[in-house]
């Protein structure tokens, strides 16, 4: 692979230095010149769109069929590098304003829902976090537009950018309340299981009670690590489980999805890992007060109490 793009590049200088021969428009009006460069675009190849531009500025004027700019098509592909060089350049002035053959100005290309940018959501796991994804995607592209072009319509049924954007991601918001629903459900239970366990696991201290009522090792350390550990997991859960009912009541509109949401379900997962982990503490320190002499068992229960709680992280958070 890497012979292929020393062998690429090479090619690619080529044919830069074949168009950088004072071509003239018509030239540069080629439909083999036009489909590389939008086809660049469309598939993220900031290389290729930088040694192209740099070779003649004129393909920054490059529209295709229906009249798009090449600004137009990263932002409808969702391709952020290739608009954070674009928007880099020095002719950025000129093509905030430009609108296609439908009058969809660039608010309006991150309202489409396209092949190429549902390829790119593709990557993100979860329904919710798409749609966040594109939420923000929808907030970057207004920042760099008069507020003016937002109210903006355009030619077919006369919808603004807002419109639009609502229009054609009506499915990816129900899923995305779906897969919040379902997610909270299931931490929910997990969370009032670590309730139940954790409330009776205070109750029934190891080692039992003596004649005088008190626990037994009373003036053992481990049974204060014990009873820290099991009280931090029981209301570490009781937070878990009240943002994920917190999730479940949520009106979930469009906006949530943007902050609200995302970030109570982080408070949830967070919440939740760290009962988890201080309930295998909980755990250890109990099996330490019993057979504390009995090292073979000991270790080798401790090291296995960890499993659980790499597992859940790693799963939540595999990058």
């Amino acid at each position: 692979m890497k012979i292929v793009h020393v062998h690429s590049l090479a090619f690619l200088k080529l044919m830069c230095e074949e168009i950088n021969k004072d071509w003239d428009m018509q030239q540069m009006s080629s439909p083999y010149v036009r489909s590389a460069i939008f086809l660049a675009v469309r598939r993220g190849n900031v290389e290729f769109v930088t040694y192209m531009c740099k070779a003649n500025p004129e393909l920054l004027w490059a529209t295709n069929e229906k009249v798009r700019g090449i600004f137009h098509v990263a932002i409808e592909c969702r391709q952020e590098k290739i608009y954070n060089l674009l928007y880099g350049i020095s002719a950025k002035d000129w093509v905030t304003n430009l609108a296609d053959r439908d009058f969809n100005n660039k608010l309006h290309m991150a309202g489409l829902l396209s092949p190429s940018a549902q390829a790119q959501l593709n990557r993100i796991p979860g329904a919710a976090l798409q749609m966040q994804r594109e939420l923000q995607w929808y907030k970057e592209v207004a920042t760099i537009l008069p507020p003016k072009c937002r109210e903006y319509r355009n030619k077919d049924k006369l919808l603004t950018p807002r419109e639009l954007f609502t229009k054609n991601h009506s499915e990816l918001l129900k899923e995305g309340e779906k897969w919040m629903k379902e997610t909270a459900t299931s931490y929910t239970v997990v969370g009032a299981l670590i309730i139940t366990i954790m409330f009776a696991a205070v109750i029934t201290i190891p080692g039992g009670n003596g004649d005088t009522g008190f626990p037994t090792f009373i003036d053992e350390k481990l049974l204060m690590l014990f009873m820290i550990s099991d009280a931090i997991s029981l209301f570490s859960s009781t937070t878990a489980t009240l943002t994920f009912l917190g999730i479940l009541t949520s009106r979930y509109a469009e906006d949530d999805f943007l902050k609200s949401l995302p970030t109570t379900m982080i408070i949830g997962l967070a919440t939740l890992f760290f009962a988890i982990a201080t309930m295998m503490i909980a755990f250890s320190a109990g099996l330490l007060i019993i057979v504390r002499r009995e090292s073979w068992i000991v270790i080798p229960t401790i090291l296995l109490s960890s499993v659980p709680v790499t597992l859940f992280a790693w799963m939540q958070f595999p990058s």
